[in-house]
């Protein structure tokens, strides 16, 4: 389904509902402008699909289209559907293996293809589809041999950097750059995706005892930088630039997005930086948000703002006007990732105990027009809600349909 028809289907379901449920002929007007609600499904360590790996083709596609369906029924618009979880795929790829959380067998093939089912189901159910890609981390352990024998970390070595029990490609390197561009634009190339989409994983987070070894590739490329955080700095942004413009130059119209680390910068650190202290995106990361932002190089940011309102260290209630000065005057649109998966998390304070503090975080929003919409993590919780704190934002900010804002 194209996207003409996808908003004609969409229009069509939000004038069927207001009728239907009695509710005003006339929507909002964000509603008209288009509003975000989006849910990520995530499949690294089968997170949230498949259930587990190993299963018949049919069982994987039930549970997929199940997903879309209960993000149908919670009024969303948007899937972000992680198709690269750890530098391998979930579609035929000429660069990387099959996923082995499809089948448990890297390389494996699945007997059909993921990426390309999710995009037509999706459509079919006026949904748009963001293929989600992590660009730099290879696996959850250090052992190469433990790559299928055609993996590309397999036959460049050197590309490879050991870090906190991981693996990950060394984002110093040119040639590393240029492949991991390739390999997820060829997803975009093949399927009609609304967006591309990266998470907050560029340099890895700090580990207190470790280290990245980047050294050579410093000694190599970190000449004429102001010292190895600036060089750092320098590569995430060449991923970002770089690959908006390719994907403008593969697939037209389609949205680049990126959902970072909620916090750019502390105020303590730099005066235009949020009243907060937490990790820093810029510093620790290396990964210049706000830059992204004030550039345009990105479409939509998408920053996971993980806290409750009156968090100490990381306020909610801060930190949202805080985003939404930071895309005021630029093309770049704001959605807000949310944590749903805190929800009744008997591991997180009183406030994720309560149903209504993803609500409250909604009302908030409403207050702030640079913020079009919400993403929710993740697709798991969308369909068992376990306390009810989806049903509540449906229920308080989600009565009618409402097409995502292009």
């Amino acid at each position: 389904m194209g996207r003409v028809t996808r908003r004609a289907f969409a229009l069509a379901a939000l004038a069927t509902f207001s009728t239907a449920s009695g509710a005003s002929a006339a929507p909002s007007m964000r509603h008209l402008a288009g509003e975000m609600r989006g849910m990520w499904l995530a499949t690294v360590a089968n997170r949230d699909w498949p259930s587990v790996p190993g299963l018949s083709a049919a069982a994987q596609r039930a549970e997929l289209i199940a997903h879309l369906d209960a993000a149908v029924r919670r009024r969303l618009n948007t899937v972000i559907f992680q198709v690269r979880p750890t530098a391998d795929a979930l579609w035929p790829s000429p660069h990387e293996p099959w996923s082995a959380v499809l089948t448990g067998t890297q390389g494996k093939a699945p007997g059909w293809d993921p990426l390309g089912t999710a995009v037509r189901e999706a459509h079919a159910r006026g949904l748009e589809l963001h293929a989600w890609f992590n660009p730099y981390r290879i696996a959850e352990h250090t052992n190469l041999t433990r790559l299928v024998a055609s993996h590309p970390a397999r036959k460049h070595p050197d590309w490879v950097v050991r870090y906190g029990g991981q693996l990950y490609y060394n984002p110093g390197l040119p040639e590393v750059r240029a492949f991991v561009q390739d390999a997820m634009l060829d997803a975009v190339r093949k399927y009609a995706v609304d967006g591309v989409h990266f998470d907050d994983y560029f340099y890895p987070y700090p580990l207190a005892g470790h280290s990245f070894d980047d050294d050579v590739a410093y000694d190599r490329h970190g000449a004429g930088f102001a010292g190895r955080a600036a060089w750092r700095r320098h590569n995430i942004d060449r991923l970002i630039e770089e690959t908006a413009a390719r994907i403008k130059q593969v697939r037209p119209g389609t949205q680049f997005g990126i959902s970072p680390f909620g916090v750019w910068r502390n105020a303590g650190t730099d005066p235009l930086g949020s009243d907060t202290q937490a990790l820093q995106a810029y510093d620790d990361l290396y990964a210049d948000t706000r830059k992204w932002v004030r550039k345009n190089w990105v479409d939509y940011i998408c920053p996971q703002l993980y806290w409750h309102i009156g968090h100490t260290a990381a306020d909610y209630a801060v930190l949202l006007p805080w985003w939404a000065r930071a895309v005021r005057g630029t093309a770049t649109k704001l959605y807000v990732g949310e944590a749903l998966y805190r929800a009744g998390d008997p591991t997180q304070s009183a406030a994720w105990q309560d149903p209504d503090e993803l609500s409250r975080h909604l009302t908030l929003a409403r207050n702030h027009a640079e913020a079009r919409g919400q993403v929710f993590f993740a697709a798991r919780e969308v369909a068992a809600d376990p306390i009810g704190a989806m049903a509540r934002v449906v229920a308080d900010h989600y009565q009618q349909p409402a097409m995502p804002p292009r």
